[in-house]
């Protein structure tokens, strides 16, 4: 037996020796699925299969060079690079370009990228006058990628009538016109976009029986890395490739499927055994990263799927920390208390602060965090994406809110004059850039005045830069008669946002509206917050001042390697931490209200939530809060289904009850680090009661600080105040006619 082998367990070592027919290798979370991976293909290589003959599949360049990392250091380098090992993409591009005059390209095809893509389809839409309102480039680029990816020609797409009628509902009949003039304007310009790879891939094995029989038999093991992230075209490739040796190896975990949106077939993986009856299955059971409880806690979650591959995932590492359920008052307080407990663990246990992630179902969730950690002098990055207020549709918006506040603010101003599309193109930008420059104004003097500056413009350029204009202006006039979200609500809606992103209905659209939403809840928070203290700072111009340090990109060099970890649980996949925040785990949220309309949604979101706890190697905290700024409002949130999925013993606490609007789940342990120096009985009070019936000692819930305890009282009608000791929050100074503090019985 070679040496490498004795590093694997009998299971891990069985899946690896197999290379006599095809095989499933079902790899639960932590099971070292990467480490059999890269052993079989050495395994194959000291078996006399050459390195040109073994075909290995993977989702990212990164896996692909890791694999080739590992298996260097057994079989040597020069065996590494005469492997066929890459992505879907990288790998068919190559074959595509051997066989490209069988399918009217030349070798030197290009590719486009997304951007291309969009950038083609919004030119045929402009020149078949179609209506860009109805005929979104964004949604049109996925309605073609979309159906690519099902194999499905500009030709079967006319022939399609459930896609024609499709189209008719969405108010595009013209769909299959553009997709077909895309396809043809492509091959003219001799690219592909990156479905394309693999579509052309599959139709040139399907109508060529030679060429894959050449393939057949020059790649004699193929082996797929994430089986349950594969779509239909890359199925049916391996299907064509695997149909008659079916040496083919495919690794994957049916519980962490969570790309459906991305086209992604849980059924490839469940159905694999049918499509190849003599496939021997191996199971990867023994998780290598997690607790006991954890992995435990894991299992009980996901055996409520009817739609999985049978295992039992075990753990034999300490039995560990039972999983606590938090519960917020508010998003707010949820914020605070996840910012509180991980400056708390770090300082009991000495974590690193890379020790920590938190992860949450949307992007748009990021913010409160953000500002929490922030304040209490925590480092964080945001991991696959943007800081909240750095998200394009949020600078966008900003940038309005800039402008307003300064129409000197050259920068707003060239970002938004023509987003939304309003016709004002680069070439009339750079005429008011040179006219204000020469006459060494602003650029919104000449802008709103092109007459007095002679701007060299025509009546229709000119009639377009006057309606922006007169937006602008009007809103800066209401600027100071609106609070900072009443006038946020005006800005998108006079803006036309409401139009450019609502409708766009793919899952970037989708995220792109609850940013958008999410900052609706920023200003909203920022004005009742300021109101509740008395304090009358609550435009527009105030709440800039206010994030305006946010924006700004962290120079901390030296802590870079060393920050909590912020993230959307898709982006967490195949990523571990000692410490796991899993928060917002409300209906609505998590499961997503987008996906809880069929039971294979609210699956797929389970099988989400499984990946989550899975990251944790120590410790994983669920958080979910009772009441969310969602849409302009405060409103109330029941505790996620899921939670209830998870078998209690494996609980910190009592279950919430998830029938009905919640419950606490369990008081809080831990201390609140930044607490005030103020005690209750040093407190003094110029009333011991007021009008609103309020005495000194009540004990008082708010919908976004939560629990406390008046300390003192005065004034009296609007004027009233209550100093309030708030157990997560230290004390704070309310106007009564804001705050509406809640007395809690004893």
């Amino acid at each position: 037996m070679s040496e490498y082998l004795n590093q694997l367990s009998e299971s891990q070592r069985q899946a690896v020796e197999y290379i006599d027919g095809a095989s499933l290798v079902v790899a639960g979370a932590g099971s070292g699925k990467t480490r059999v991976l890269t052993y079989k293909i050495a395994y194959l290589l000291e078996h006399g299969i050459a390195p040109y003959s073994i075909l290995a599949l993977t989702f990212t360049n990164k896996a692909a060079r890791e694999m080739k990392s590992r298996i260097a250091q057994i079989v040597g380098e020069s065996e590494v690079r005469r492997l066929w090992m890459g992505t879907f993409h990288s790998i068919f591009s190559r074959i595509l370009r051997r066989e490209s005059e069988t399918i009217g390209y030349s070798s030197d095809f290009t590719i486009y990228d997304a951007q291309d893509s969009k950038n083609l389809i919004k030119t045929i839409i402009k020149e078949k006058a179609l209506d860009e309102k109805l005929y979104k480039p964004a949604q049109i680029q996925a309605q073609i990628s979309k159906v690519k990816n099902a194999l499905i020609t500009p030709e079967l797409y006319v022939q399609d009538r459930e896609l024609s009628e499709y189209d008719q509902l969405m108010n595009r009949p013209r769909t299959a016109e553009i997709y077909a003039n895309y396809w043809e304007r492509c091959k003219t310009a001799g690219v592909m976009d990156f479905d394309d790879l693999l579509l052309y891939t599959y139709i040139l094995f399907n109508k060529h029986q030679d060429i894959v029989e050449r393939y057949r038999n020059m790649f004699r093991f193929i082996l797929v890395d994430e089986y349950q992230d594969t779509n239909h075209v890359q199925h049916e490739i391996v299907r064509q490739l695997a149909a008659e040796h079916q040496r083919v190896c495919v690794v994957g975990d049916d519980a962490q499927s969570i790309y459906s949106f991305r086209g992604a077939n849980i059924g490839n993986i469940l159905n694999f055994q049918k499509i190849f009856p003599e496939t021997r299955l191996f199971k990867l059971e023994q998780n290598y990263r997690s607790t006991q409880t954890i992995v435990n806690a894991a299992n009980s979650l996901i055996k409520k799927n009817l739609k999985q591959i049978p295992k039992t995932i075990y753990s034999k590492k300490s039995v560990g920390e039972k999983i606590p359920i938090i519960t917020a008052y508010s998003d707010f307080e949820e914020g605070y208390i996840v910012a509180s407990r991980i400056a708390e663990m770090r300082m009991l246990n000495n974590y690193a602060y890379s020790d920590f992630a938190i992860l949450y179902r949307t992007n748009a969730q990021s913010r409160i965090f953000e500002e929490s950690l922030r304040k209490i002098n925590i480092p964080y990055r945001i991991y696959g994406g943007l800081s909240f207020y750095q998200r394009k549709e949020i600078k966008d918006i900003v940038s309005y809110m800039r402008l307003i506040t300064n129409p000197k603010d050259e920068e707003a101003l060239k970002r938004i004059i023509n987003y939304p599309t309003r016709g004002i193109g680069d070439t009339t930008v750079a005429k008011i850039a040179a006219a204000a420059n020469l006459h060494h104004v602003s650029l919104w003097q000449v802008a709103s005045n092109p007459i007095a500056y002679n701007l060299n413009i025509n009546s229709g350029t000119a009639k377009k830069l006057a309606a922006f204009c007169g937006m602008i202006q009007s809103l800066i006039d209401t600027a100071h008669t609106q609070d900072a979200y009443e006038l946020g609500i005006a800005i998108i809606k006079e803006t036309d946002f409401k139009t450019e992103l609502y409708e766009d209905k793919t899952p970037e659209g989708l995220s792109r509206v609850q940013n958008i939403e999410e900052l609706l809840n920023s200003l909203q928070a920022f004005v009742l917050a300021r109101r509740e203290e008395g304090d009358p700072n609550i435009l527009l111009g105030d709440f800039l001042a206010e994030i305006s340090l946010m924006t700004d990109a962290d120079t901390d060099d030296a802590e870079n390697a060393n920050r909590v970890t912020m993230m959307t649980i898709h982006s967490a996949k195949g990523l571990e931490f000692k410490n796991v925040f899993v928060v917002g785990m409300e209906e609505d949220l998590f499961p997503s209200e987008y996906m809880s309309m069929h039971p294979a949604e609210i699956e797929e979101e389970r099988r989400l939530f499984y990946v989550a706890i899975t990251r944790a190697e120590e410790n994983a905290i669920l958080t979910y809060s009772k009441s969310r700024f969602r849409n302009g409002q405060t409103q109330t949130c029941r505790p996620s289904r899921f939670l209830a999925d998870i078998d209690e013993s494996f609980l910190k606490g009592a279950k919430p009850k998830t029938e009905r609007y919640g419950e606490p789940v369990a008081p809080h342990t831990f201390k609140i680090l930044s607490a005030p120096n103020v005690s209750p009985a040093k407190a003094v009070s110029t009333s011991s009661e007021t009008s609103s019936g309020l005495s000194v000692g009540d004990r008082v819930r708010h919908h976004r600080f939560g629990v406390g305890e008046v300390l003192s009282l005065s004034g009296a009608d609007e004027n009233a105040k209550a100093e309030v000791m708030f157990d997560h929050f230290g004390v704070k100074n309310m106007l009564l006619h804001y705050a509406k503090l809640e007395p809690i019985t004893p």
